[in-house]
């Protein structure tokens, strides 16, 4: 990235973005398949940062065909969407859908829809380097290797080593404007004490002063004290606070607390076969101001899923749709059932209205209102679906979803089959000190007495 250029909130460094020859995998489930769930994930405010990455217009020009004027539009409708969107603060519950169906529009109308479509598989082989053939192969997919995977629906990420889930970690996601993608990356870096240089976006001002680089150091610098690059425009960093954890919280990353990644970190480093010393990643730690990048001699592959429906021990978790992509319906539900050799038939009549009852309830927008799921659910009125009766609020990011995150369907069929249940979480939320925990016990002892 230019030096000239300010480096945007949750977005990593330069890496090498030389592409190979072979075809990108398909990284979607076939469950969750309602709608063309990678392309939801090229949003303007995406594109946007995908323009600050070095090589990247000339490689729409190269690779497809775009001549400079119709690249020059992209980029200046990708920075005007950003013009608008602030965090303010307040909560902005507007429709995901809508906000999404309007970015697909504009690139449409300047590209086309069969240019847009080759932009996204562009953009998912540009980040799928020396992944390829790790790819989910169904729903649920449990893997056999070393890997991360981050459900962004579930607002967890799992690292898995050798086949083995060993450790969970609750976490924030994109905003709807800014959607963790979907598909195979990798973390080859792992970067202590980054700075961060403010771009000159609404949601930065009052805040810092643009183009003037915050230090590790300091408190405010939103990445935290540790990132980790997975391809542009996403990160797996610290930096949030603990009641963003759970939450829509970032532009496009995996959003822990600072508390969180410094656990993560000696994990990450093992499974990339690092030999920097716990001596030294302590000494990082303690001087804030010198910035470090740690190659990993084996990169590890991390797995961006959207699932909302999801098979564990005993049951079927739903997840809220929170990027409203028509996923919780019965045809995929049936479809996560089939996996573990179980026919929606053979469930119970209570059992299947529970798990209708949970798909209705977890098919809602951040309003409540009903999504209108692709050739599943019928629309609400008159053929308009809910999300398109409600006026699409507009200038900040979306970071509240009324109602429930998620429901768990219990279904005596699937005892003893699933998707791994969380393994030592870590939830992100602060420990009491024993101190703290002493003075608590005797306040409440003096209470009593009382």
């Amino acid at each position: 990235m230019p030096a000239s250029k300010p480096v945007k909130t949750d977005s990593p460094s330069t890496t090498d973005t030389t592409l190979p020859a072979s075809k990108p995998a398909d990284t979607t489930a076939k469950t969750n398949r309602g709608r063309d769930t990678d392309m939801q994930a090229l949003t303007l405010p995406v594109l946007d940062a995908l323009f600050y990455e070095a090589g990247f217009a000339k490689e729409l020009k190269a690779k497809l065909g775009l001549p400079d004027k119709k690249i020059a539009e992209l980029r200046t409708a990708a920075h005007t969407s950003l013009k608008e969107l602030s965090e303010d603060g307040s909560p902005d519950t507007a429709s995901a859908r809508d906000a999404d169906n309007r970015y697909q529009q504009r690139i449409r109308a300047i590209i086309g829809a069969r240019k847009a479509q080759q932009l996204i598989k562009l953009v998912n082989l540009r980040y799928s380097q020396d992944v390829e053939g790790l790819a989910p192969t169904g729903p649920n997919f449990v893997p056999r290797d070393t890997r991360i995977v981050v459900n962004a629906p579930a607002f967890r990420m799992d690292v898995f080593e050798k086949g083995q889930l060993i450790k969970t970690y609750k976490v924030g996601i994109g905003y709807p404007e800014f959607p963790l993608p979907v598909g195979m990356r990798r973390a080859d870096t792992v970067i202590f004490n980054p700075g961060w240089t403010p771009p000159d976006e609404p949601w930065v001002r009052g805040k810092f002063a643009p183009g003037r680089r915050v230090s590790a150091a300091n408190k405010l610098n939103p990445l935290g004290v540790v990132k980790i690059p997975i391809g542009m425009p996403s990160l797996i960093h610290g930096g949030k606070p603990p009641e963003k954890i759970g939450k829509l919280a970032s532009h496009g990353c995996v959003g822990l607390t600072n508390a969180q990644v410094l656990d993560f970190v000696p994990i990450i480093l093992r499974l990339g076969q690092s030999d920097l010393s716990a001596q030294s990643v302590q000494s990082l730690e303690k001087h804030k101001r010198q910035t470090k990048r740690v190659k990993l001699p084996s990169p590890v592959p991390v797995d961006l899923r959207y699932e909302t429906i999801v098979a564990e021990d005993g049951g079927l978790h739903i997840y809220r749709d929170v990027y409203e992509r028509g996923t919780n319906t019965p045809e995929n539900a049936k479809a996560v059932l089939a996996a573990y050799g179980i026919k929606y038939e053979q469930l119970s009549t209570q059992e299947q209205s529970d798990l209708e009852t949970a798909l209705g309830e977890m098919n809602r927008d951040a309003h409540g209102r009903e999504i209108a799921a692709a050739d599943s659910l019928a629309p609400s009125k008159g053929g308009v679906p809910a999300s398109k009766l409600a006026r699409a609020k507009k200038g900040k990011v979306t970071s509240k979803v009324k109602g429930r995150s998620d429901v768990l369907v219990t279904l005596a069929a699937l005892q003893g089959k699933g998707y791994p249940a969380p393994v030592a979480l870590n939830d992100g939320r602060a420990k009491q000190s024993i101190h703290h925990k002493h003075r608590a016990k005797h306040h409440s002892r003096r209470k009593h007495r009382r």
